[in-house]
């Protein structure tokens, strides 16, 4: 029987150090670099197509951030206002979503916000085919006092409907994003009381509006707060799913080692699946230095 070599302390750690050097992050705190070990990480495959969701990162103005993005190798960037779109265009950046003008209480499942629905998503599809945007998000709402579920997801695919000519003409995609009700510790890390809070429910609505114009936006992080199995269900819902979002769970925060999402696989499988569009960046920064941790996430993704 032959003997298990025995490794110290001491020499797990320093390979572990090595190991991290040569990312250019510590182990013990990947908030850091490691200083003049090498130049600053810039996207190299660029298999993934990298956007990053512009809200997250305020106050900075959505041009300075889009200079950030563009010297890292980030394609697109959404989450930001229409205002800022031609600022953001001129530094080089797509725009890979636009708002579909309801936000994600004012859904389709209440019927006091059909026409409001309706409304913002043909403004949404307009702008996106003026600007040469491909995909516009929708949301199902908040559930309400005396709520029907049945009743309420008819309504929201009826809802849908409405506008799928429009979109179909202009050929533009309605992107629906599903949401995580679980994690109430901050207003954007969890939605509580959201209808569309299961991701198979909302592969189900996707199915029912039955438009290639409509699709699920896949959101990482939420899918992993509600249903977990991402690998699995990224293969099961790939011919419908039409955007992605990234972030650390839990806490919405960096793809560091502080979180339980193993990303490179994650990224490798939406590859496989022969996806082309889009995966938002979509985290909040914890890090002293944003751009630092949003750098480490495209490298993270850069499979």
């Amino acid at each position: 029987m032959s003997r298990i070599p025995v490794f110290s302390r001491r020499k797990l750690i320093a390979g572990a150090a090595v190991s991290a050097a040569a990312t250019g992050y510590t182990s013990a705190d990947t908030k850091k670099t490691n200083p003049g070990q090498q130049a600053p990480f810039k996207v190299k495959n660029g298999r993934i197509k990298q956007s990053i969701m512009g809200w997250c990162f305020k106050p900075m103005p959505a041009k300075a951030l889009a200079k950030h993005c563009k010297e890292i190798g980030l394609v697109a960037i959404e989450g930001i206002s229409a205002d800022d779109y031609p600022a953001v265009r001129e530094v080089g950046l797509d725009i890979s979503l636009v708002s579909g003008g309801h936000g994600f209480k004012n859904g389709p499942c209440n019927p006091k916000n059909t026409e409001t629905v309706i409304n913002g998503l043909k403004k949404g599809i307009e702008l996106a085919a003026e600007i040469g945007t491909k995909n516009v998000i929708t949301f199902t709402g908040m559930k309400y006092d005396g709520m029907d579920r049945d009743k309420a997801a008819a309504l929201c695919v009826e809802t849908w409907k409405k506008v799928m000519p429009l979109a179909e003409k202009k050929g533009i995609t309605l992107v629906l994003e599903h949401l995580n009700s679980r994690d109430d510790s901050h207003p954007m890390k969890g939605h509580p009381g959201y209808f569309g809070d299961d991701v198979d429910f909302c592969a189900e609505l996707v199915n029912k509006v039955g438009s290639p114009s409509f699709k699920l936006l896949f959101d990482v992080y939420h899918v992993q707060v509600m249903n977990g199995d991402v690998i699995r269900r990224i293969r099961q819902y790939k011919d419908i799913i039409g955007h992605y979002h990234t972030a650390g769970c839990p806490g919405r925060g960096e793809l560091d080692d502080s979180q339980e999402i193993n990303y490179p696989p994650v990224m490798r499988a939406i590859l496989e699946t022969g996806y082309e569009g889009y995966v938002a960046q979509e985290f909040l920064p914890t890090w002293k230095d944003p751009i630092k941790a949003l750098r480490h996430a495209a490298e993270i993704c850069d499979v």
